[in-house]
């Protein structure tokens, strides 16, 4: 694996627990006591993660 690519997978690897962090907190209770403004940006910022670690994946799949 060349250098790059290790890189990419450490990157993968930090984001997906950092998904998994918000994903517990989103299911959790404190997060029913947020603003709901709040609680969307979250719900945002989850989605755009999850679609970042879907581009990363597609990238570490496709390695030549």
């Amino acid at each position: 694996m060349k250098p790059y690519q290790l890189r990419v997978v450490i990157e993968k690897a930090k984001l997906d627990y950092k998904i998994a962090l918000l994903t517990e907190f989103i299911d959790s209770v404190p997060f029913e006591r947020i603003r709901h403004d709040e609680q969307e940006r979250m719900i945002a910022q989850f989605d755009v993660m999850e679609k970042y670690s879907e581009i990363l994946k597609d990238r570490i799949i496709n390695f030549a």
